[in-house]
């Protein structure tokens, strides 16, 4: 049965990644129809509202969105689209995994998975200013909050995750050693859900022992599974194993709902110029179709890739090569012929 999407374009270069991954969809075979709308700057200036009640009904019909970046403005504007769409459909599972596509980089045969909780810790924006002294905001204070029930969830998620994809291992990446009740917790359930999963290897490490040995031995981790921030930032550095957030899926899982998104920036300085590399959105939309039970066309779109990729046959200029997006999509499509 055909699954209609809805699909955000996003602001800067994300009109163009995204007309090249619908491209690239159409020739996989994908059985799709797409809701196009409006978010973020893009929305702001046509419609004065970042998150437009259409386009919110539009996912409310379809519960599976597609978007492309969104700008977000840093210190004041409106908040993160991305934030209040996950909060709105308690996407709480962020999945970023992480494979080598170009050959010859620091690393090769990267194959790794990073699952985020989404909804709670820092990110639950319970923040405020504190008054001192006549100055209103003297101080600013930001609440962690982690919940049993999220922690839980979450835990559950990477250990069936692993499981269903035939992975070996969990890490369990924490700083229970400094905060011990909000960490505690979260490390407190992540031994608990480790006993429903005897086949599956399980540990658990401190946050900067993880990112270092990230860095230095990539190959001793599988599935990684932390609380909201810490997944924000190891789940950027695990891009910088395989060339960067261009190369960067990632999916957003409800229970009713999901959310595929390039996690990169929307490049506005080079948005228009025709060179962006629509491989971050392309690959997220393949986690997109392996959630909707669509695998055979999100195979055919890998094996596309890497063919085109690995020959060398068309690099846009972030892989390397000169190629334009036109061209790398042209790439992709002939190898999908």
């Amino acid at each position: 049965m055909t699954k209609t999407i809805t699909v955000i374009p996003g602001d800067g270069i994300g009109p163009e990644v995204t007309h090249a991954t619908l491209e690239v969809l159409g020739a996989s075979g994908a059985d799709l129809e797409y809701d196009m709308q409006l978010a973020g700057v893009a929305a702001l200036e046509q419609v004065r509202h970042p998150l437009p009640q259409e386009t919110l009904d539009s996912v409310e019909r379809n519960r599976i969105l597609l978007k492309g970046p969104l700008t977000t403005p840093s210190g004041q504007g409106f908040r993160s689209i991305n934030v209040e769409l996950r909060k709105l459909y308690d996407l709480y599972a962020n999945v970023r995994p992480v494979r080598t596509i170009v050959p010859g980089g620091r690393y090769e045969d990267i194959d790794l998975v990073l699952i985020r909780e989404n909804t709670e810790g820092l990110y639950v924006g319970v923040e405020h200013y504190i008054g001192m002294h006549g100055d209103p905001r003297a101080a600013a204070e930001s609440v962690m909050i982690i919940t049993r029930f999220g922690a839980e969830r979450i835990c559950r998620y990477a250990f069936e995750y692993a499981r269903r994809h035939g992975r070996r291992k969990v890490t369990l990446a924490h700083k229970a050693n400094i905060l011990k009740y909000t960490q505690g917790l979260f490390l407190e359930v992540g031994h608990e859900v480790a006993k429903d999963y005897p086949d599956i290897e399980w540990e658990d490490r401190i946050i900067d022992a993880t990112a270092m040995h990230l860095v230095l031995d990539p190959y001793r981790f599988d599935v990684l599974v932390m609380e909201n921030m810490f997944g924000d930032i190891l789940s950027d550095l695990m891009a910088g194993l395989v060339g960067g957030l261009g190369f960067a899926p990632a999916g957003n899982i409800g229970r009713d709902a999901a959310m595929f998104e390039a996690v990169h920036g929307s490049a506005p300085d080079i948005a228009g110029q025709g060179i962006a590399n629509p491989t971050g959105l392309l690959m997220s939309a393949c986690l997109m179709l392996d959630h909707l039970g669509q695998p055979e066309a999100a195979g055919r779109i890998r094996v596309a890739l890497d063919t085109v990729v690995r020959s060398g046959e068309a690099r846009t200029v972030d892989m390397g090569g000169n190629a334009s997006t036109k061209q790398f999509t042209h790439a992709l499509l002939k190898a999908l012929a």
